[in-house]
């Protein structure tokens, strides 16, 4: 989840590579799809045969790993390397795979996001310990688990999906309170 820290759009702008492109509509979300996950094998397979053994983790996460969810039908995925700060040892080779890096964002958790090549994916890259991957994997393990909030977060997901949004990214940050209450809610939980 992002702190902006003033306006959100001066903060998208800054960190896309590339020409930002508007949105400006309602999120279309799907009904869970048991293709999704056959999609992320494929996407897995590319990044370690591209990555080899600079791939410290490589998990599916967001609404499309939840089998039950509904989502936007783009694939989330969560990488580690070494040091996502040190673009030389991983982007050349990403791109060359075909990945567009898309955002580069050094001031939170030096995260990277590169966009897929033939199926619609947003590939997540952080370095190794990232509390952020480890929040992410959390979250999406207990949203497998825990069909209350699994249905809390899909109903706020609805809810949401509806209004017209100038970014997507802008429906993703709006979503963070209900992602905080349902992190909160286990004391327990470890994300």
């Amino acid at each position: 989840m992002h702190d902006f820290n003033g306006n959100s759009d001066d903060y998208l702008e800054s960190v896309t590579i590339g020409e930002r492109v508007m949105h400006n509509g309602s999120i279309h979300l799907e009904e869970y799809d048991n293709r999704w996950p056959v999609l992320y094998e494929r996407e897995e397979h590319r990044i370690r045969r591209t990555l080899k053994d600079r791939v410290v983790i490589l998990e599916h996460v967001g609404s499309t790993s939840v089998p039950g969810l509904c989502a936007k039908p783009i694939i989330d995925i969560v990488l580690a390397v070494e040091d996502s700060a040190d673009e030389a040892s991983y982007v050349p080779a990403m791109g060359a795979a075909g990945y567009t890096l898309h955002i580069r964002e050094p001031d939170w958790y030096e995260h990277r996001l590169f966009k897929g090549v033939d199926t619609p994916v947003n590939l997540h890259v952080f370095s190794a310990d990232c509390e952020e991957a480890d929040r992410m994997i959390g979250f999406r393990n207990h949203l497998r688990s825990n069909e209350a909030d699994r249905n809390e977060y899909a109903a706020e997901k609805r809810r949401l999906a509806w209004h017209r949004w100038k970014h997507v990214q802008n429906y993703a940050d709006a979503k963070s309170g209900v992602i905080q209450k349902i992190m909160g809610a286990d004391e327990d939980a470890q994300y």
